[in-house]
């Protein structure tokens, strides 16, 4: 078994208590923002079966959302597609934590960050842990807050634009979404820096 909490434990023991975990979802995709979030989760927070959104069922994801949201504070940070081709899916991501991260400390004063994967420059100390979200609690309550507000994001466009399937997908460059590119073309929201796309393009 992980122990979700022993690197917050171990900041707790250094007298560090308000820690906040952040990571991205939609580093992937074609279509649609990177989405990022960051968590502040309380001493006595608990949540059985809180690892990584992407080994959760999307109904238990939705459910985690909800107690997180109730339980913890958190901020979210969205950069588009495209300034995702302005400055590349990493400035993006790096920049939609940050976001993410001042969100957050607009409500409490955050005193250190764990990040999933990703060397952040603040003010206050950032570390960055290689698969974080398997690892840390507060990077994998990030993870689940990050992934359902983009995937709650690719279904308002699947109401819009139902030809392209975005709720099946959810923007990821699988067979039946780049037929439906190559059958109805692009529509804004794509990443036009992204190979398939920018083949189209060609």
């Amino acid at each position: 078994m992980v122990d979700m909490l022993l690197y917050e434990k171990e900041l707790y023991g250094k007298g560090i208590n308000y820690i906040g975990g952040t990571d991205e979802a939609g580093r992937g995709p074609l279509f649609g923002p990177v989405v990022a979030a960051c968590v502040y989760l309380p001493k006595d927070f608990e949540l059985e079966g809180l690892n990584d959104s992407k080994k959760l069922s999307e109904k238990k994801r939705d459910l985690f959302y909800d107690y997180i949201v109730e339980h913890a504070v958190y901020g979210v940070g969205i950069v588009s597609a495209k300034e995702i081709d302005e400055i590349n899916i990493y400035e993006a991501s790096r920049k939609a934590m940050i976001m993410a991260i001042d969100e957050v400390r607009k409500q409490i004063p955050l005193e250190y960050v764990l990040s999933d994967a990703m060397p952040i420059d603040l003010d206050i100390p950032v570390m960055s842990i290689i698969k974080g979200d398997a690892k840390s609690l507060s990077i994998a309550a990030a993870s689940v807050i990050a992934k359902v507000t983009r995937d709650r994001m690719m279904y308002e466009a699947d109401e819009k634009y139902p030809q392209y399937g975005f709720k099946n997908h959810k923007g990821y460059p699988t067979k039946k979404h780049i037929e439906a590119i190559h059958e109805y073309g692009l529509i804004e929201g794509y990443r036009l820096t992204y190979g398939p796309v920018k083949e189209m393009i060609k």
